[in-house]
Order: structure tokens, then C-alpha cells, then sequence
């Protein structure tokens, strides 16, 4: 047989049966009988015949393709869960396309669905359309599903973490250091992981604090451009959306002379790579992705198999105590239990 790119025709020929006959062995049509299906498959392995995905999609009507829309392709985060859901959907046979809103929420319906001319089903990571928007189109378009997002009627379903609970316990942090008067540097209006967020925040008044909130963003430079505001309601420790956000706000206080954690405490959220990296390493809660990707991707699979899911939160999310957080200025550093 000539080198080159194995067809279904040089299946067909080699086993003696027509294209039509092998094509229906490849959609697994039972109007094949078993023996002749076998010998099929047996010539299409010693040949190392793999069908195209397109011509698949096309004789089937599934592509084996999934969807994924996320709101910033250069966050770390995104990035983290893109990949870490790319693997599992790999070992299940599937490819992954991937589309960024670039926080355009109004563009966020037409871009979802734009992917479905690609897609057996579309996974929605951090979804910034409000609750009837969603629900709309997730009974518009099959097999969607969530992640960092849980309507009260759990359509679509998803995945998400208990955001409130490690940022609760920042702010606890904060309070036994001895601050009072923080500044929350908000993220998108549109996000409910950043909601969850500020509601902790505000939960926190209950252990002493007294939280302000300023625009913020989810970016270096968002939180680069918060930093001199927030520093203007005079806090001894600023609370940042994210990673990226503090690490924005750390590089303006430097510049303006202020030292961290001596002068001002700052923590983050998210625990991305480069957060232990930082001078001095950033104060965070770790926020369990992979184990949210792993999660979501069980449930894509599961709908796209007709099955019925259910929504979880995640309650594994942990912070971590680094060089950004230090006592209120004038408070002693607190004694450790003995």
C-alpha cells in the first residue's frame, strides 16, 4: 500500500467491504454484523486508521469538541482551569475550544453561542450574565454547564468553591494582627465569585473590622491604579480581589514609599503561581482548581451522556500566611499559643 496518510478508502479495500460499510462501523451501527464489524476494526488497527474528527462530526452530528468561555485568557486562573480541563477531556477522547470575553458582558450570550456551530457542549467558567440571562440560555442551548457559578435552581449546573468562608478567614487574620480599618479592592461587578467575596468582607465587621470598599479589577494594572485611592480612606491593610490585583497594589505602594507589611498589610486571593514569589511572598487563599476542574469536567460528561447532575461547592480552599500581613502599625506582633 502507498506511504502516506491511511484513508477510509484503503480500509474499505482491505477488508473487502464498501465505504458506506465502513463508515457504519464507525458510527457503531448495528446494521453491521459482529463479524464483519470486527474485521473491519481489526484492518482499521493494523492500518492506524483514525477518522477525522470533522468528517465524524458530520456523519454523527456529535464533534467531540467542548466549549469553554472564560472572561480573561491572561489570567493565571483562567489558564490554570483551561488546562486542567483540557486534561480530563482528553483522557475521555475530547478536544476543547476555547473563546475570552475579555469582560465584554454583554458580548458573553453571542460568544457562547457561537460556539455550539463547533461543540457538543459549552462549559462557562466564571459566567458574568445575570441570573435570568443564564437560565435563559442554558434552556436555549444544550449541555451547559458552570464553573464559579450556581443559580438557585441549579440550571445550568455547576461547579463552584465556598469563597466566603477563606475570605472570612483573611479578614480573621487581619482582626487578630490588630486592624480595624481595611479597604477591599473590589473586582467585577459582574462576578460572583467577587461578590462572595465582599460579603465576607462585610461579615468581618463582626470580628472588629471596619471594611470600605474602592473600584478595583482583576488585573495588575487594575489594582496598580486602586492602590493610591484605597490609601486615601487612610487603612492599615487593603484586601485585594485576587493575586493580580495585589500584586498591582503592591508595586504602587513601594513606589509610594510604604512599607508592607511594616506600614500597611495586604493579602490576595486565588494563590496563583507567582504569588509565593512576590517581595515580600503574598498573603492568600488557595483556591482548590484543579480539583473544581476535575469536578466540572465529570459533569460535562455526564450531561453530554443524557445523564442527570447535580451542582457542588467545593469547601477545600485554605489560606496562606506569607510576609504580606503583619501587626496594625503601634500593635505589638500577637504571642503564639503555647
Amino acid at each position: 500500500m502507498a506511504s502516506g496518510k491511511i484513508t477510509i478508502s484503503d480500509v474499505a479495500r482491505e477488508a473487502g467491504v464498501s465505504i458506506a460499510t465502513v463508515s457504519r462501523v464507525i458510527q457503531g451501527k448495528t446494521s453491521v454484523s459482529p463479524d464483519l464489524a470486527e474485521r473491519v476494526r481489526e484492518v482499521a488497527r493494523r492500518l492506524g486508521y483514525r477518522p477525522s474528527p470533522l468528517a465524524r462530526g458530520l456523519a454523527t452530528g456529535a464533534t467531540e469538541m467542548v466549549g469553554i468561555l472564560v472572561p480573561q485568557l491572561s489570567n493565571p486562573y483562567f489558564q490554570e482551569l483551561i488546562k486542567s480541563i483540557g486534561l480530563g477531556a482528553g483522557q475521555d477522547g475530547y478536544r476543547t475550544l476555547v473563546l475570552e470575553t475579555d469582560e465584554r458582558v454583554g458580548d458573553e450570550p453571542d460568544l457562547a453561542a457561537s460556539l455550539y456551530t463547533h461543540v457538543d457542549g459549552v462549559i462557562l467558567c466564571s459566567p458574568r450574565m445575570p441570573n435570568e440571562e443564564l437560565a435563559r440560555f442554558a434552556a436555549d442551548h444544550p449541555n451547559v454547564v458552570c464553573i464559579n457559578r450556581i443559580l438557585p435552581g441549579e440550571q445550568p449546573p455547576g461547579v463552584t468553591c465556598d469563597y466566603f468562608s477563606p475570605m472570612f478567614d483573611l479578614c480573621r487574620h487581619l482582626a487578630d494582627l490588630g486592624h480595624r480599618r481595611v479597604v477591599y479592592l473590589h473586582g467585577s461587578p459582574h462576578s460572583w465569585a467577587t461578590a462572595e467575596r465582599w460579603r465576607a468582607v462585610q461579615a468581618a465587621a463582626a470580628l472588629g473590622l471596619e471594611p470600605f470598599r474602592v473600584a478595583g479589577g482583576l488585573t495588575i494594572e487594575a489594582g496598580y491604579e486602586a492602590a493610591a485611592a484605597a490609601l486615601a480612606l487612610d487603612p492599615t491593610a487593603l484586601i485585594a480581589v485576587n493575586d493580580l490585583c495585589a500584586i498591582g497594589a503592591l508595586t504602587r505602594l513601594r513606589e509610594l514609599g510604604r512599607r508592607v507589611p511594616d506600614d500597611i498589610s495586604l493579602t490576595g486571593f486565588d494563590d496563583i503561581p507567582f504569588s509565593a514569589h512576590t517581595q515580600p511572598p503574598l498573603t492568600t487563599a488557595r483556591i482548590p482548581r484543579a480539583a473544581m476542574a476535575e469536578e466540572v469536567w465529570a459533569m460535562m460528561r455526564a450531561v453530554l451522556a443524557g445523564e442527570t447532575v447535580t451542582s457542588r461547592v467545593l469547601t477545600t480552599a485554605e489560606i496562606l500566611i506569607r510576609g504580606t500581613t503583619g501587626p496594625a502599625p503601634g500593635r505589638a506582633a500577637p504571642v503564639a499559643a503555647r
